[in-house]
């Protein structure tokens, strides 16, 4: 009896220990975020970095009338590339958007000069360009409501969108 008891426990033991993956919990695809360091970041399929679920990527702002990238969108864009060259297997759609103000056709024009012009910097910095699609939403998809500065300068962006992993 007590043997059988011991064995049982034993094997509880085992099947505990044994049942462990090596990829961590909060990472199940063995993904990685920030250069190969796992930071419990959550890489979701269809996940987007203004909701925090792409992984390392991080939406860029831009300013007024303008689809030129500053040197903070640069910084970011850099660490975006690392991480999808880290992350091979990672498809992206860059979303270009625009604040409130412009017409509809002028704010899709502007939503879509952003988002080639972050596809054009990650290409040159080694991203495949098969691997990233873009898409304007202009004016139609704000992440701010509101009237003013503070609002406007949220929605002049550029997102990612995980499209494969």
């Amino acid at each position: 009896m007590i043997r059988s008891t011991l064995l049982a426990l034993v094997a509880a033991s085992l099947m505990a220990v044994g049942c462990a993956s090596k990829k961590p919990a909060n990472n199940p695809d063995g993904l990685t975020a920030n250069g190969g360091n796992n930071t419990g970041l959550s890489l979701e399929l269809k996940g987007d970095s203004d909701s925090g679920t792409a992984g390392g990527l991080q939406t860029v702002y831009f300013g007024f009338d303008s689809s030129t990238l500053g040197s903070d969108a640069q910084a970011a864009l850099k660490n975006n590339a690392e991480f999808l060259k880290t992350n091979a297997t990672v498809d992206i759609q860059v979303e270009g958007h625009a604040d409130e103000r412009g017409g509809i056709q002028y704010n899709l024009a502007l939503g879509e000069k952003r988002a080639k012009a972050v596809r054009e910097y990650l290409v040159a910095l080694g991203v495949a360009q098969k691997r990233i699609a873009v898409i304007s939403y202009g004016k139609e998809k704000p992440v701010a409501f509101g009237h003013d500065e503070g609002a406007w300068e949220k929605n002049r962006r550029a997102n990612f969108v995980v499209t494969a992993k």
